[in-house]
């Protein structure tokens, strides 16, 4: 009866501080982080809405945001045989491939003033969309095109000449 009772007494002590040493344990972990290239915006081409004939009464002018350079007209606007150079205004991005972002473009009007003509003169740039919208995603190689366009009004009989905006306009892009 001895021997059991030292042999339950060591048992009992090795199952205590068998359960002691299991009570704590520690392990390790590394910090990481990883800093991504940023999103980059490169215009390439301006927005130009091309050669326009007027009339005795206003129009609008929509210029499509494609590689198409699409233009479409109401009221008093037409377009000449010689379109001159139309272009949606063009923007490389670049940035982690496969990566979303999201697209800001301007909400008020841009002025656009004449700069050969009498001088003064001027129409406004607005409704600016863009091509994708309103979020892109950059291909396997990290880049997309963005395009973007606008609309145009002209006034009644406006006066002949170049017009021009004193102020570019911003095209935002930021990683979603």
């Amino acid at each position: 009866m001895k021997n059991f009772t030292r042999l339950f007494a060591v048992a009992s002590l090795l199952i205590i501080f068998a359960v002691t040493a299991q009570a704590q344990v520690t392990d390790n972990s590394t910090a990481t982080a990883t800093i991504i290239a940023p999103i980059g915006i490169d215009k390439q081409v301006d927005l130009n809405f091309g050669n326009l004939s007027v009339s005795g009464t206003q129009g609008v002018v929509t210029l499509e945001p494609t590689s198409a350079a699409l233009r479409s007209q109401v009221g008093g606007v037409t377009f000449p045989a010689v379109a001159g150079t139309v272009t949606a205004a063009e923007f490389a991005i670049s940035g982690v491939p496969e990566s979303t972002y999201s697209i800001l473009l301007p909400s008020t009007d841009l002025v656009i003033t004449n700069t050969t003509g009498t001088g003064g003169e001027t129409m406004i740039v607005n409704n600016f969309t863009s091509t994708p919208t309103p979020t892109g995603e950059l291909n396997l190689s990290g880049t997309e095109t963005l395009y973007v366009g606008a609309d145009v009004t002209v006034a009644a009989n406006q006066q002949s000449g170049v017009y021009v905006s004193a102020v570019p306009f911003d095209v935002t892009v930021n990683y979603n």
